[in-house]
């Protein structure tokens, strides 16, 4: 019977709390988290409880003084909530929602297509240097002895090649 007295007494306390305080610390906790409303009902829920082990050390102060103990530990909770998440990072889901990419040599089949018609809408001189630049890796000074052109011009139809190829991709729809 000692047993449902001190739960009837645990419910009427923070009921009490909940009635006087709730709200302003609900509004302090939510003003901290950001605007997370869900976790600030959980921090004073914490406090609350906290007020109830500390009972003999609060029955002895006045409603005016219950409050700004209570804001503290509020704010306590916050601080111990946000080093909690630095710890250990909010996960996004769980792991039967996690979709990892396979590498079925699909995706790489449609990009080398993608380019390759692509590249059909360059000019013979931009398909030219992309030829020798990007897909058999020479450098610039290589390119140019190649093609018997100064090294600044292979830099410049590189760059006009590559800014109409993008130009060219972004008319097919791919984005970057």
């Amino acid at each position: 019977m000692g047993a449902t007295s001190v739960e009837a007494d645990c419910e009427r306390f923070i009921r009490a709390v909940y009635d006087e305080h709730g709200d302003a610390l609900r509004r302090f906790a939510a003003r901290l988290l950001g605007g997370d409303w869900v976790k600030a009902e959980d921090i004073l829920q914490d406090a609350a409880i906290r007020a109830w082990r500390h009972t003999g050390l609060l029955a002895g102060q006045g409603k005016d003084d219950v409050r700004p103990w209570l804001f503290t530990v509020v704010r306590n909770l916050v601080i111990d909530e946000h080093r909690a998440r630095l710890v250990r990072p909010v996960s996004a889901g769980t792991v039967d929602d996690l979709v990892l990419p396979v590498d079925d040599g699909i995706e790489r089949a449609l990009t080398r297509q993608v380019v390759h018609d692509t590249l059909d809408d360059l000019t013979p001189q931009q398909r030219q240097i992309l030829h020798h630049t990007y897909f058999r890796g020479h450098s610039v000074a290589e390119t140019a002895q190649v093609l018997g052109i100064a090294q600044g011009t292979v830099k410049s139809r590189t760059y006009y090649a590559l800014r109409a190829l993008r130009s060219a991709l972004h008319n097919r729809g791919v984005r970057s």
